[in-house]
């Protein structure tokens, strides 16, 4: 794995060399990271880059999954959908489901360290350990809660409020709250597997064994199959452009452990496209994260069609690699794409068939798009912004003060 030295060529030294400045301050400190899985979906793949650089500048950092069965993983879903806005059917024996695998963790988990970093719904019970456990306590929210379903919120909001302070991706993610809001985006690592520079030969090997015609243009989603991520609004759109050029469509994704619904999504989607030859459905484990950058690499477009989105790190990994990316205008996706300037936003089926055909037919202003794009993402959502945004919040728990813009 990549080392902070290896960072310099892409990130700048000067960045390095802040990094380790500010990590002067943070020598020792013990920092515990709990979520609910240790694969699939964007917080799990940032822990996985994160801790490693922490502890090499310093800081005792560790990760820690929660335990959960089916049931709860089902509840959680529920609860992430009714988050984002989305009418669920939320019984009261959800909610007993819920504190019940809490309750469960905390009597199990081994909780200790200067910091307790505790990332989306899933963990947040752990709070209760509080009075116990002397430490400050953050809880990370990596999901858009501007417009939650109060039924949910207003359960969560009890365990929220007793934590010394919280942490959104964006401003208008967050809702007013009794203790310290933290505004931090999430990043991507650039020298990972899904983010590399890639041989040609590694690219067309990718293209071979998946059946995919390099000569062909191609629009890829790449996203966990999930009905927020609309795979079937994107096969809609596809098919709009589709009579007008010959193309095809790659709809590729994994399935995260604590996502039951993705199974069910993935059915669908093979079900809608299983009449056009040109769209391919690529269910692909955990971890195939050359196959994610090659694929994204061989695009002539890149989709992020979302109807919500907490962040949508998918758009950064398609503009780092310099492709023409077409995507909502919703949650996180408008602090990567500046619209016509770096990428083109949507705001319907027809509108995101709109802006895939006009980058197929005119591949020259997508590439100046591209070149904007990848500049953007260098500048602010590389790991190294997110290194340092994180040991300033560390510091900044130490030291009273209002509201921290990182």
């Amino acid at each position: 794995m990549a080392g902070l030295k290896d960072y310099e060529p892409v990130a700048g030294p000067q960045v390095i060399e802040e990094l380790r400045f500010i990590a002067e301050k943070t020598q020792g400190l013990q920092v515990q990271n709990i979520n609910s899985t240790a694969v699939g979906g964007g917080v799990a793949e940032i822990l996985n880059r994160m801790v490693p650089l922490l502890q090499e500048l310093g800081v005792n950092a560790r990760w820690d999954v929660i335990k959960g069965g089916e049931r709860f993983f089902k509840v959680t879903k529920k609860f992430h959908n009714a988050l984002h806005g989305k009418n669920e059917d939320i019984q009261p024996d959800d909610f007993t489901a819920f504190l019940e695998t809490g309750e469960a963790n905390r009597r199990t988990m081994e909780l200790g360290g200067d910091v307790i970093f505790v990332h989306d719904p899933q963990p947040i019970t752990l709070i209760q350990e509080k009075e116990q456990k002397k430490a400050k306590w953050l809880w990370r929210c990596h999901i858009d809660v501007s417009n939650p379903d109060q039924k949910v919120w207003s359960f969560l909001r009890p365990f929220i409020d007793r934590y010394d302070g919280s942490v959104f991706s964006a401003p208008a993610f967050s809702q007013e709250l009794p203790i310290r809001q933290f505004l931090i985006p999430p990043s991507i690592d650039p020298l990972s597997d899904k983010n590399k520079e890639l041989s040609e030969s590694v690219i067309g090997e990718v293209l071979n064994r998946f059946g995919l015609d390099p000569e062909k243009p191609m629009v890829t989603q790449i996203s966990r199959f999930d009905y927020l991520k609309d795979p079937l609004g994107v096969i809609d759109a596809f098919e709009m452009v589709q009579r007008r050029v010959d193309c095809q469509l790659v709809l590729a994704g994994g399935e995260a452990t604590d996502d039951p619904e993705s199974t069910e999504v993935l059915m669908k989607v093979r079900d809608r496209a299983s009449a056009n030859p040109d769209i391919h459905v690529l269910a692909i484990p955990s971890g195939s994260d050359i196959e994610i950058n090659a694929l994204q690499r061989a695009s002539s477009v890149v989709v992020q069609k979302s109807i919500k989105e907490g962040f949508g790190l998918t758009v950064s990994e398609a503009l780092w690699k310099g492709r023409p990316t077409v995507a909502s205008a919703v949650g996180g996706i408008t602090l990567q794409i500046t619209h016509k300037y770096s990428g083109l936003l949507c705001h319907s089926i027809e509108g995101a068939a709109h802006a895939i055909k006009q980058l197929l037919q005119n591949p020259d202003y997508g590439k100046k798009l591209g070149e904007n794009g990848r500049e953007h993402i260098r500048q602010n959502f590389l790991l190294t912004r997110h290194l340092r945004d994180y040991l300033l919040l560390f510091l900044s728990l130490f030291h009273e003060g209002d509201v921290i813009h990182l």
